[in-house]
């Protein structure tokens, strides 16, 4: 992973130089302003972050439920049969495994729900998002455009070309 970072920041590198030297304008962006300042970008994170809540709601119900029913197996064991003992044990089991299900499908990575409805959610925010760089990029006569936010880091950059907040004024004109 890192020789692969290592391979992507020298090719940038020397795609960078190449663009100087024949004077083409490089600019960058920080997507994670953007993203906090988008107004559509800020309702997606909203009506993500309302459907997490919901669902931890949700394992947070069934966990006090499963630990509520745990106690009051604790307490009883001594006065029930045999039978009522391991009727309770397997409800309390199926409760847990019930819990861990939850957890799995709605939010485990990279295949639980919640990350399926983050791309969902933020597709079209995106696809605005990219059209209004490329269209910003190309009013400025920009060949190349970086996020500084990503894995891919600018040691130093030139304020001159940081093109964050036309790409957000674009897009809150509605381009």
């Amino acid at each position: 992973m890192k020789k692969k970072m290592l391979f992507i920041a020298v090719s940038l590198l020397i795609v960078g130089a190449s663009a100087f030297a024949q004077g083409e304008k490089i600019g960058y962006v920080d997507s994670q302003i953007i993203l906090t300042q988008y107004p559509a970008a800020i309702k997606a994170q909203g009506d993500l972050d309302a459907l997490t809540n919901l669902w931890s709601a949700q394992l947070d119900s069934m966990t006090l439920g499963y630990q509520q029913s745990l106690g009051d197996y604790q307490k009883q064991v001594n006065t029930m049969t045999e039978d009522q003992q391991l009727a309770a044990q397997q409800n309390i089991v199926g409760m847990e495994q019930k819990i861990v299900e939850f957890r799995r499908l709605k939010f485990s990575q990279p295949d639980g729900e919640i990350f399926q409805k983050q791309e969902e959610i933020f597709a079209p925010v995106k696809s605005k998002i990219y059209s209004s760089i490329e269209a910003v990029a190309k009013e400025e006569g920009m060949k190349f455009v970086f996020d500084k936010s990503g894995d891919i880091l600018l040691l130093y950059a030139d304020p001159a070309f940081d093109i964050t907040f036309k790409v957000l004024d674009n897009l809150k004109r509605g381009n």
